[in-house]
Protein backbone atom coordinates (compact mmCIF):
# COMPACT_ATOMS: atom_id res chain seq x y z
CA UNK A 1 0.00 0.00 0.00
CA UNK A 2 1.27 3.60 -0.98
CA UNK A 3 1.74 6.10 1.86
CA UNK A 4 0.32 8.80 0.07
CA UNK A 5 -3.54 9.68 0.30
CA UNK A 6 -5.45 12.34 -1.95
CA UNK A 7 -6.83 14.07 1.67
CA UNK A 8 -2.83 15.05 2.40
CA UNK A 9 -2.13 16.05 -1.38
CA UNK A 10 -5.27 18.20 -1.37
CA UNK A 11 -4.10 19.61 1.68
CA UNK A 12 -0.73 20.77 0.43
CA UNK A 13 -2.53 22.11 -2.44
CA UNK A 14 -4.68 24.38 -0.13
CA UNK A 15 -1.30 25.24 1.77
CA UNK A 16 0.72 26.19 -1.19
CA UNK A 17 3.54 23.56 0.36
CA UNK A 18 6.21 22.99 -2.15
CA UNK A 19 7.99 19.94 -2.27
CA UNK A 20 10.71 18.33 -4.63
CA UNK A 21 9.37 14.81 -4.42
CA UNK A 22 7.24 12.35 -1.96
CA UNK A 23 7.77 9.16 -2.38
CA UNK A 24 4.12 6.63 -2.82
CA UNK A 25 6.77 3.63 -2.89
CA UNK A 26 7.40 1.33 -6.30
CA UNK A 27 8.90 4.41 -7.81
CA UNK A 28 5.84 6.71 -8.11
CA UNK A 29 6.55 9.74 -5.98
CA UNK A 30 5.17 13.49 -6.68
CA UNK A 31 6.55 16.34 -7.15
CA UNK A 32 5.05 19.97 -6.44
CA UNK A 33 7.20 23.12 -8.03
CA UNK A 34 5.95 26.77 -8.16
CA UNK A 35 6.46 26.62 -11.72
CA UNK A 36 4.21 23.38 -12.36
CA UNK A 37 0.96 24.79 -11.53
CA UNK A 38 -0.44 21.43 -9.49
CA UNK A 39 1.31 18.19 -8.28
CA UNK A 40 2.80 16.39 -11.05
CA UNK A 41 3.83 12.76 -11.06
CA UNK A 42 6.76 11.25 -11.03
CA UNK A 43 8.18 7.28 -12.06
CA UNK A 44 11.64 6.60 -11.10
CA UNK A 45 13.53 3.50 -11.77
CA UNK A 46 16.85 2.07 -13.48
CA UNK A 47 17.48 1.26 -16.71
CA UNK A 48 21.41 -0.12 -17.69
CA UNK A 49 22.77 0.86 -14.33
CA UNK A 50 21.40 4.49 -15.31
CA UNK A 51 18.62 5.96 -12.82
CA UNK A 52 15.49 7.27 -15.63
CA UNK A 53 12.87 9.72 -14.61
CA UNK A 54 9.31 9.37 -16.64
CA UNK A 55 6.79 12.12 -16.02
CA UNK A 56 3.13 10.45 -15.78
CA UNK A 57 1.22 13.75 -15.72
CA UNK A 58 -0.04 16.10 -13.33
CA UNK A 59 -2.70 15.68 -10.21
CA UNK A 60 -4.95 17.43 -11.54
CA UNK A 61 -5.61 15.24 -14.94
CA UNK A 62 -4.38 11.85 -12.67
CA UNK A 63 -6.05 11.18 -9.55
CA UNK A 64 -3.70 9.00 -7.21
CA UNK A 65 -5.39 5.87 -7.92
CA UNK A 66 -4.97 6.12 -11.84
CA UNK A 67 -1.52 7.07 -11.06
CA UNK A 68 -0.36 3.92 -9.25
CA UNK A 69 -1.88 1.82 -12.28
CA UNK A 70 0.11 3.64 -15.16
CA UNK A 71 2.85 2.88 -12.56
CA UNK A 72 2.70 -0.32 -11.98
CA UNK A 73 2.03 -0.74 -15.99
CA UNK A 74 5.08 1.22 -16.50
CA UNK A 75 7.57 -1.05 -13.68
CA UNK A 76 6.49 -4.36 -15.66
CA UNK A 77 7.85 -2.72 -19.40
CA UNK A 78 10.79 -2.15 -17.03
CA UNK A 79 10.99 -6.05 -16.27
CA UNK A 80 10.57 -6.44 -19.97
CA UNK A 81 13.56 -4.59 -20.98
CA UNK A 82 11.72 -1.75 -22.11
CA UNK A 83 13.05 2.15 -21.39
CA UNK A 84 9.89 3.86 -21.08
CA UNK A 85 11.27 7.15 -20.63
CA UNK A 86 12.96 7.01 -23.97
CA UNK A 87 9.87 5.73 -25.43
CA UNK A 88 8.21 8.37 -24.36
CA UNK A 89 10.90 11.01 -25.66
CA UNK A 90 10.68 9.00 -29.02
CA UNK A 91 7.23 9.10 -29.44
CA UNK A 92 6.64 12.90 -28.63
CA UNK A 93 9.96 13.44 -31.47
CA UNK A 94 7.85 11.41 -33.89
CA UNK A 95 4.58 13.38 -32.91
CA UNK A 96 6.65 17.07 -33.56
CA UNK A 97 7.94 15.53 -36.80
CA UNK A 98 4.92 14.53 -38.13
CA UNK A 99 2.92 18.33 -37.44
CA UNK A 100 6.24 19.62 -39.27
CA UNK A 101 5.59 17.46 -42.27
CA UNK A 102 2.22 18.43 -42.26
CA UNK A 103 2.44 21.87 -42.04
CA UNK A 104 5.28 21.40 -45.20
CA UNK A 105 2.68 19.94 -47.01
CA UNK A 106 1.06 21.52 -50.22
CA UNK A 107 -2.24 21.20 -51.29
CA UNK A 108 -3.78 22.25 -54.43
CA UNK A 109 -5.84 24.26 -52.77
CA UNK A 110 -2.28 26.22 -51.85
CA UNK A 111 -1.11 25.56 -55.32
CA UNK A 112 -3.79 26.98 -57.09
CA UNK A 113 -3.49 29.97 -54.59
CA UNK A 114 0.06 30.45 -55.56
CA UNK A 115 -0.29 30.27 -59.09
CA UNK A 116 -3.03 32.56 -58.95
CA UNK A 117 -1.00 35.46 -57.51
CA UNK A 118 1.90 34.60 -59.29
CA UNK A 119 0.86 34.17 -62.83
CA UNK A 120 -2.77 35.86 -62.93
CA UNK A 121 -3.46 38.58 -60.78
CA UNK A 122 -2.25 41.90 -61.55
CA UNK A 123 -0.78 40.24 -65.07
CA UNK A 124 -4.64 39.08 -66.44
CA UNK A 125 -7.44 41.49 -67.35
CA UNK A 126 -10.26 39.72 -65.88
CA UNK A 127 -8.54 37.31 -63.10
CA UNK A 128 -12.02 36.56 -62.01
CA UNK A 129 -12.66 34.37 -64.33
CA UNK A 130 -9.83 31.85 -63.67
CA UNK A 131 -10.95 32.69 -59.54
CA UNK A 132 -13.99 31.61 -60.61
CA UNK A 133 -12.43 27.79 -61.84
CA UNK A 134 -10.61 27.25 -59.03
CA UNK A 135 -13.06 27.76 -56.07
CA UNK A 136 -15.98 26.69 -58.17
CA UNK A 137 -14.26 23.02 -59.89
CA UNK A 138 -10.62 22.69 -58.82
CA UNK A 139 -10.69 22.90 -54.78
CA UNK A 140 -13.94 21.24 -54.17
CA UNK A 141 -12.93 18.51 -56.07
CA UNK A 142 -9.31 18.01 -55.02
CA UNK A 143 -8.40 21.15 -53.18
CA UNK A 144 -7.33 19.34 -49.85
CA UNK A 145 -5.28 16.53 -51.45
CA UNK A 146 -1.19 17.25 -51.23
CA UNK A 147 0.06 17.78 -54.51
CA UNK A 148 2.12 15.33 -54.84
CA UNK A 149 -0.54 12.70 -53.99
CA UNK A 150 -2.85 13.48 -57.04
CA UNK A 151 -3.30 11.24 -59.48
CA UNK A 152 -4.48 11.21 -63.31
CA UNK A 153 -7.51 9.25 -61.70
CA UNK A 154 -8.06 12.12 -59.49
CA UNK A 155 -7.82 14.59 -62.49
CA UNK A 156 -10.39 12.35 -64.33
CA UNK A 157 -13.01 12.14 -62.07
CA UNK A 158 -13.36 16.10 -61.82
CA UNK A 159 -13.22 16.51 -64.98
CA UNK A 160 -16.19 14.17 -65.71
CA UNK A 161 -18.23 16.19 -62.97
CA UNK A 162 -17.70 19.13 -64.34
CA UNK A 163 -18.74 17.45 -67.78
CA UNK A 164 -21.76 15.90 -65.90
CA UNK A 165 -23.29 18.66 -64.79
CA UNK A 166 -23.75 20.02 -68.26
CA UNK A 167 -20.79 22.65 -68.50
CA UNK A 168 -18.44 20.94 -71.12
CA UNK A 169 -16.23 24.23 -71.93
CA UNK A 170 -15.26 24.73 -68.36
CA UNK A 171 -14.12 21.18 -67.96
CA UNK A 172 -11.85 21.97 -71.09
CA UNK A 173 -10.84 26.13 -69.11
CA UNK A 174 -10.33 23.74 -66.01
CA UNK A 175 -8.10 21.24 -67.76
CA UNK A 176 -6.14 23.77 -69.22
CA UNK A 177 -5.54 26.02 -65.97
CA UNK A 178 -4.87 22.44 -63.50
CA UNK A 179 -1.65 21.75 -66.35
CA UNK A 180 -0.43 25.18 -65.97
CA UNK A 181 -0.63 24.82 -62.27
CA UNK A 182 0.93 21.36 -62.05
CA UNK A 183 3.64 22.90 -64.64
CA UNK A 184 4.59 25.69 -62.11
CA UNK A 185 4.65 23.38 -59.16
CA UNK A 186 7.14 20.97 -61.43
CA UNK A 187 9.63 24.38 -62.03
CA UNK A 188 9.63 24.56 -58.20
CA UNK A 189 9.77 21.13 -57.20
CA UNK A 190 6.61 20.61 -55.46
CA UNK A 191 5.63 17.53 -57.19
CA UNK A 192 7.91 14.86 -59.62
CA UNK A 193 5.03 14.67 -62.47
CA UNK A 194 2.29 16.58 -63.82
CA UNK A 195 -0.87 14.29 -62.88
CA UNK A 196 -2.82 16.10 -65.81
CA UNK A 197 0.06 16.17 -68.98
CA UNK A 198 -1.87 13.17 -70.66
CA UNK A 199 -5.34 14.81 -70.58
CA UNK A 200 -6.15 17.14 -73.81
CA UNK A 201 -10.26 18.24 -74.77
CA UNK A 202 -11.34 14.65 -75.82
CA UNK A 203 -10.78 13.75 -72.03
CA UNK A 204 -13.20 16.70 -70.85
CA UNK A 205 -15.38 18.56 -72.64
CA UNK A 206 -14.33 17.75 -76.38
CA UNK A 207 -13.81 20.12 -79.24
CA UNK A 208 -15.42 23.46 -78.78
CA UNK A 209 -18.08 24.55 -81.28
CA UNK A 210 -18.86 28.34 -81.72
CA UNK A 211 -21.87 29.06 -80.14
CA UNK A 212 -25.22 29.89 -83.09
CA UNK A 213 -27.68 29.67 -80.10
CA UNK A 214 -30.41 32.75 -79.99
CA UNK A 215 -33.57 33.22 -78.64
CA UNK A 216 -36.44 33.77 -81.44
CA UNK A 217 -39.07 36.24 -80.66
CA UNK A 218 -41.09 33.56 -79.43
CA UNK A 219 -38.68 31.88 -77.04
CA UNK A 220 -38.02 35.48 -75.66
CA UNK A 221 -41.64 35.68 -74.91
CA UNK A 222 -41.99 32.54 -72.66
CA UNK A 223 -38.69 33.83 -71.38
CA UNK A 224 -39.89 37.00 -70.23
CA UNK A 225 -43.72 35.23 -68.84
CA UNK A 226 -41.73 32.57 -66.52
CA UNK A 227 -39.64 35.78 -65.28
CA UNK A 228 -42.93 36.59 -63.72
CA UNK A 229 -44.29 33.21 -63.12
CA UNK A 230 -40.89 31.59 -62.02
CA UNK A 231 -40.88 30.39 -57.76
CA UNK A 232 -37.81 31.12 -55.96
CA UNK A 233 -36.87 33.94 -58.50
CA UNK A 234 -36.52 36.99 -57.02
CA UNK A 235 -37.16 40.34 -58.32
CA UNK A 236 -33.31 41.28 -58.96
CA UNK A 237 -33.04 38.32 -60.94
CA UNK A 238 -35.49 39.53 -63.49
CA UNK A 239 -34.72 43.13 -64.05
CA UNK A 240 -31.04 41.52 -64.24
CA UNK A 241 -32.08 39.20 -67.02
CA UNK A 242 -33.96 42.03 -68.86
CA UNK A 243 -30.86 44.58 -68.61
CA UNK A 244 -28.49 41.91 -70.29
CA UNK A 245 -31.16 41.37 -72.89
CA UNK A 246 -31.66 45.26 -73.64
CA UNK A 247 -28.26 46.55 -73.05
CA UNK A 248 -26.62 43.12 -74.82
CA UNK A 249 -23.43 43.97 -72.78
CA UNK A 250 -21.45 40.89 -70.69
CA UNK A 251 -22.46 39.59 -67.52
CA UNK A 252 -19.08 40.44 -65.85
CA UNK A 253 -20.10 43.90 -67.10
CA UNK A 254 -23.09 44.24 -65.25
CA UNK A 255 -22.79 41.98 -62.22
CA UNK A 256 -19.09 44.21 -61.35
CA UNK A 257 -20.77 47.93 -62.44
CA UNK A 258 -20.63 50.56 -59.49
CA UNK A 259 -23.77 53.06 -58.93
CA UNK A 260 -21.74 55.86 -59.71
CA UNK A 261 -21.04 54.78 -63.59
CA UNK A 262 -24.33 55.22 -64.43
CA UNK A 263 -26.21 58.88 -65.26
CA UNK A 264 -29.52 57.75 -65.43
CA UNK A 265 -30.71 61.64 -66.07
CA UNK A 266 -28.92 61.71 -69.36
CA UNK A 267 -29.22 57.73 -70.03
CA UNK A 268 -25.91 56.65 -70.34
CA UNK A 269 -23.13 54.18 -68.56
CA UNK A 270 -20.23 55.07 -68.85
CA UNK A 271 -18.28 51.95 -68.94
CA UNK A 272 -14.81 52.17 -67.73
CA UNK A 273 -11.53 50.76 -69.91
CA UNK A 274 -10.52 48.50 -67.12
CA UNK A 275 -14.30 46.29 -66.70
CA UNK A 276 -14.45 46.02 -71.00
CA UNK A 277 -12.99 42.79 -73.14
CA UNK A 278 -11.67 45.28 -75.74
CA UNK A 279 -10.01 47.34 -72.85
CA UNK A 280 -11.62 50.61 -74.12
CA UNK A 281 -13.79 52.54 -72.39
CA UNK A 282 -17.49 52.82 -73.92
CA UNK A 283 -20.46 54.92 -73.41
CA UNK A 284 -23.56 52.97 -73.56
CA UNK A 285 -26.80 54.71 -74.58
CA UNK A 286 -29.61 54.06 -72.55
CA UNK A 287 -33.37 52.93 -73.16
CA UNK A 288 -36.00 54.25 -70.98
CA UNK A 289 -36.71 51.21 -69.86
CA UNK A 290 -33.56 50.48 -68.97
CA UNK A 291 -33.11 53.80 -66.99
CA UNK A 292 -36.37 52.46 -65.24
CA UNK A 293 -34.93 49.04 -64.34
CA UNK A 294 -31.66 50.12 -63.22
CA UNK A 295 -33.75 52.95 -60.99
CA UNK A 296 -35.07 50.22 -59.70
CA UNK A 297 -31.78 48.18 -59.26
CA UNK A 298 -30.32 51.04 -57.26
CA UNK A 299 -32.95 51.68 -54.83
CA UNK A 300 -32.50 47.70 -53.93
CA UNK A 301 -28.75 48.38 -53.78
CA UNK A 302 -29.84 50.23 -50.42
CA UNK A 303 -26.90 52.49 -50.51
CA UNK A 304 -24.23 50.21 -51.40
CA UNK A 305 -21.51 51.14 -54.15
CA UNK A 306 -22.47 48.27 -56.37
CA UNK A 307 -25.63 48.12 -58.96
CA UNK A 308 -25.60 44.23 -57.80
CA UNK A 309 -24.21 44.31 -54.11
CA UNK A 310 -23.70 40.38 -52.71
CA UNK A 311 -26.70 39.26 -51.39
CA UNK A 312 -25.18 36.98 -47.85
CA UNK A 313 -21.88 36.71 -46.77
CA UNK A 314 -19.76 34.48 -49.50
CA UNK A 315 -16.16 32.06 -49.43
CA UNK A 316 -14.76 34.53 -52.12
CA UNK A 317 -16.47 37.77 -49.97
CA UNK A 318 -16.95 39.79 -53.81
CA UNK A 319 -18.47 43.07 -52.54
CA UNK A 320 -20.92 42.41 -55.88
CA UNK A 321 -23.22 39.21 -56.30
CA UNK A 322 -21.21 36.01 -57.70
CA UNK A 323 -20.77 35.76 -61.42
CA UNK A 324 -22.30 32.73 -61.19
CA UNK A 325 -25.15 33.27 -59.50
CA UNK A 326 -27.39 34.23 -62.44
CA UNK A 327 -27.09 31.01 -64.91
CA UNK A 328 -27.30 29.17 -61.79
CA UNK A 329 -30.69 30.41 -60.32
CA UNK A 330 -32.02 30.94 -64.29
CA UNK A 331 -31.11 27.03 -64.70
CA UNK A 332 -32.90 26.16 -61.38
CA UNK A 333 -36.18 28.38 -61.64
CA UNK A 334 -36.99 29.77 -65.14
CA UNK A 335 -35.28 26.82 -68.19
CA UNK A 336 -38.24 24.06 -66.34
CA UNK A 337 -40.49 26.19 -67.19
CA UNK A 338 -39.83 26.92 -70.83
CA UNK A 339 -41.05 23.33 -71.92
CA UNK A 340 -38.79 21.88 -74.95
CA UNK A 341 -37.26 25.19 -75.32
CA UNK A 342 -33.65 24.21 -76.38
CA UNK A 343 -31.09 24.78 -73.68
CA UNK A 344 -29.80 28.45 -73.45
CA UNK A 345 -27.41 30.49 -71.08
CA UNK A 346 -26.82 33.96 -70.11
CA UNK A 347 -24.55 34.52 -73.07
CA UNK A 348 -26.63 33.53 -75.71
CA UNK A 349 -28.59 37.01 -74.64
CA UNK A 350 -26.39 38.87 -76.71
CA UNK A 351 -26.00 36.93 -79.97
CA UNK A 352 -30.03 37.59 -79.66
CA UNK A 353 -29.50 40.62 -79.32
CA UNK A 354 -26.80 41.18 -82.46
CA UNK A 355 -29.49 39.22 -84.30
CA UNK A 356 -32.51 41.16 -83.51
CA UNK A 357 -31.30 44.51 -83.54
CA UNK A 358 -29.84 43.67 -87.40
CA UNK A 359 -33.90 42.19 -88.13
CA UNK A 360 -34.95 45.77 -87.04
CA UNK A 361 -33.01 47.35 -89.59
CA UNK A 362 -29.93 48.32 -87.51
CA UNK A 363 -26.65 48.63 -89.85
CA UNK A 364 -23.99 45.80 -89.22
CA UNK A 365 -21.61 48.22 -88.17
CA UNK A 366 -23.89 49.48 -85.69
CA UNK A 367 -25.09 46.71 -84.36
CA UNK A 368 -21.65 45.27 -83.84
CA UNK A 369 -21.03 48.78 -81.88
CA UNK A 370 -24.02 48.33 -79.74
CA UNK A 371 -22.13 45.41 -78.71
CA UNK A 372 -18.67 46.75 -77.97
CA UNK A 373 -17.28 45.10 -80.64
CA UNK A 374 -14.09 46.98 -82.76
CA UNK A 375 -14.62 47.52 -86.07
CA UNK A 376 -12.76 45.04 -88.23
CA UNK A 377 -10.24 45.97 -90.88
CA UNK A 378 -8.91 49.08 -92.34
CA UNK A 379 -12.25 51.04 -91.60
CA UNK A 380 -11.45 50.65 -87.94
CA UNK A 381 -8.37 52.05 -87.77
CA UNK A 382 -9.44 54.91 -89.85
CA UNK A 383 -12.69 55.34 -88.69
CA UNK A 384 -13.22 56.62 -84.90
CA UNK A 385 -16.67 57.74 -84.62
CA UNK A 386 -18.63 55.73 -82.30
CA UNK A 387 -22.43 56.02 -83.73
CA UNK A 388 -23.66 57.02 -80.01
CA UNK A 389 -26.87 58.48 -81.77
CA UNK A 390 -27.11 55.48 -84.16
CA UNK A 391 -26.48 53.09 -81.06
CA UNK A 392 -29.31 54.76 -78.85
CA UNK A 393 -32.13 54.79 -81.55
CA UNK A 394 -31.18 50.91 -82.45
CA UNK A 395 -31.41 50.22 -78.25
CA UNK A 396 -34.57 52.34 -77.77
CA UNK A 397 -36.10 50.11 -80.86
CA UNK A 398 -34.83 46.40 -79.33
CA UNK A 399 -36.13 47.32 -76.26
CA UNK A 400 -39.31 48.56 -77.14
CA UNK A 401 -39.92 45.21 -78.77
CA UNK A 402 -39.26 43.60 -75.69
CA UNK A 403 -41.04 45.46 -73.97
CA UNK A 404 -43.69 45.12 -76.96
CA UNK A 405 -43.12 40.97 -76.61
CA UNK A 406 -43.48 40.83 -72.65
CA UNK A 407 -47.11 42.55 -73.24
CA UNK A 408 -47.71 40.12 -76.05
CA UNK A 409 -48.29 42.98 -79.02
CA UNK A 410 -44.72 42.78 -80.77
CA UNK A 411 -46.25 43.61 -84.14
CA UNK A 412 -46.31 47.43 -82.99
CA UNK A 413 -42.70 47.40 -83.05
CA UNK A 414 -41.54 49.31 -86.17
CA UNK A 415 -38.36 48.91 -87.72
CA UNK A 416 -35.57 51.83 -87.45
CA UNK A 417 -36.10 54.16 -90.07
CA UNK A 418 -32.75 55.01 -91.65
CA UNK A 419 -31.50 58.69 -93.22
CA UNK A 420 -30.11 56.57 -96.03
CA UNK A 421 -31.55 53.36 -97.75
CA UNK A 422 -28.05 52.05 -97.69
CA UNK A 423 -24.90 52.60 -95.76
CA UNK A 424 -22.24 54.23 -98.27
CA UNK A 425 -19.14 52.77 -98.08
CA UNK A 426 -15.72 54.65 -98.14
CA UNK A 427 -12.92 53.79 -99.64
CA UNK A 428 -9.51 53.10 -97.84
CA UNK A 429 -8.08 55.93 -99.66
CA UNK A 430 -10.72 58.36 -99.43
CA UNK A 431 -10.91 57.51 -95.84
CA UNK A 432 -7.17 58.06 -95.18
CA UNK A 433 -7.36 61.67 -96.81
CA UNK A 434 -10.35 62.77 -94.77
CA UNK A 435 -8.36 61.71 -91.75
CA UNK A 436 -5.47 63.65 -92.81
CA UNK A 437 -7.19 66.45 -93.58
CA UNK A 438 -8.64 67.03 -90.14
CA UNK A 439 -5.37 66.24 -88.83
Amino acid sequence: MGKLTDVAIRNWIKAGELFEGRSDGEGLSLRYRERDGAPRWLFRYQFAGKARVLQLGSYRDLSLADARKISKEMRARVVLGFDVAAQKSERKRAAVAKIEAERSVVTMSMLADEYFEARILGHWKHPNIVRSRIERDIKPAIGRMPVGEIRPKHIDAMLKGIVARGAPTMANDVLRWVKRMFDYALKREMVLNNPAAAFDPSDAGGKEEARTRWLTRDELTRLLTALKNAKGWTYENSLTIKLLLMLAVRKSELVMARIAEFDLVAGIWHLPAERTKTGAAIDIPLPRQAVALLGELVRLAGGSAWLLPARKVQTRMFPHIDPNTINAAMAKSIRPLMGGCEVFSVHDFRRTARTHLEALGTFPHVAERCLNHKVKGVEGVYNRHDYLQERKAALQAWADLLTELESGDAEKVVPIQHKSPRRERVSHATTRALFQAKR
